[in-house]
């Protein structure tokens, strides 16, 4: 459960029509800005834990993206409903990282909490995720950019709201979200791929 510091921030209500389409373009426009020569494999960082309905955002979108990006061999997958990233595990992970990859691009993802007219939007934001901000806890920063999904409302009784989330709003963001991902990669690397020929 997160909060996010903005410095360039998109968002999008995962009730729009134009969700998809609007969601794509903006992640798109964040690989084509951030992610460039200066690294190397892009790691897609899943945090939440499917213990909690309203924090399992994280790991839903990882298990939907684990099979498809196989077919990118620089594009790696962590935190999934088998093998959360959670509180518990989250530095070890990042050491992990660090350690495993070559200069990675991080891509950090998780749910958060905010005001009622917010729940169901998507942000998309340049710059670290604060997992754990959401319920008071000091968890390290991770990511060069980052996506939330708004869950349910912040404020007071932060556990209690995320174990009452109704299921059906948090599978929905991850159904846009993760489908917006396999688009916004696809016309990615196809773009890339036409300019190196």
């Amino acid at each position: 459960m997160s909060v996010f510091f903005e410095t360039k921030s998109n968002s999008v209500n995962s009730n729009s029509p134009f969700a998809m389409s609007e969601l794509s373009n903006i992640i798109l426009e964040y690989l084509n800005d951030f992610y460039d020569t200066n690294y190397d494999d892009l790691l897609i960082v899943c945090i939440g834990t499917d213990r909690s309905t309203g924090d399992c955002l994280g790991p839903l979108i990882g298990y939907k993206l684990s099979s498809m990006l196989k077919l990118y061999p620089k594009v790696h997958v962590l935190g999934t409903l088998d093998d959360p990233v959670h509180a518990k595990n989250l530095k070890d992970k990042i050491t992990h990282i660090y350690s495993t990859y070559n200069k990675p691009f991080i891509m950090a993802i998780d749910a958060c909490l905010g005001k009622l007219e917010r729940v169901g939007y998507i942000n998309v934001s340049k710059g670290a995720l604060k997992p754990g901000a959401g319920v008071n806890k000091e968890l390290p920063e991770i990511g060069n950019i980052h996506i939330t999904g708004v869950v349910n409302l912040g404020g007071f009784m932060e556990y209690i709201i995320l174990q009452n989330t109704r299921l059906s709003i948090v599978m929905k963001m991850a159904d846009t979200i993760s489908s917006t991902i396999k688009i916004s990669l696809w016309k990615y690397f196809r773009e890339k791929a036409l300019l190196n020929n």
